[in-house]
């Protein structure tokens, strides 16, 4: 606060003289972090409104993503059972069951990252300071979707592997 008093001290010494040179226009000032502060007002807004969906689109992949495993899962009870009684382990089963869902995430991501990068190229090029959109920002972001996949999916899985193979066999 005490910063601005000098500040505006100056811009209203300026009054005098404005009225002198022009006395048909009125004066008028605005702060410089005021100003910035008002430009800035609609990234913010942007910012917000982004998070929200984001989040939100993140919640529906989520949901997506389980109703997938568990329609998975369901599909090869019967597979499962069968591989069980055979002598499959439980870590066998689990890495089948899951590994036809890793491969679509894989591959989304691999769609996902160009359209990514030309999409945040050209909106942070229209800034004045730049920051680069590195490789390690995809690679850390498909690692946490790779994760939280692995987690939906496992679980669906390792429940699916424990089941009682007679149990299995009789589902259909």
């Amino acid at each position: 606060m005490g910063a601005v008093w000098p500040r505006m001290t100056a811009t209203l010494a300026g009054e005098p003289k404005t009225k002198e040179l022009r006395p048909d226009r009125g004066f008028s000032y605005r702060l410089l972090d005021e100003e910035l502060a008002q430009r800035y007002r609609a990234e913010q807004q942007q910012k917000k409104i982004g998070g929200i969906f984001s989040s939100l689109s993140i919640f529906l992949a989520c949901l997506g993503l389980f109703g997938l495993a568990s329609f998975t899962v369901q599909q090869r009870t019967k597979e499962s059972g069968l591989r069980r009684v055979l002598g499959a382990s439980t870590t066998d089963i689990v890495s089948l069951l899951t590994w036809n869902i890793l491969r679509l995430v894989l591959v989304a991501n691999v769609v996902a990252w160009p359209i990514a990068y030309f999409t945040m190229y050209r909106w942070l090029h229209n800034f004045a300071y730049r920051v680069d959109v590195g490789a390690w920002t995809f690679v850390a972001s498909s690692a946490l979707v790779l994760v939280v996949a692995v987690t939906t999916v496992g679980g669906h899985a390792i429940r699916a592997a424990r089941r009682n193979p007679a149990e299995a066999l009789r589902y259909e």
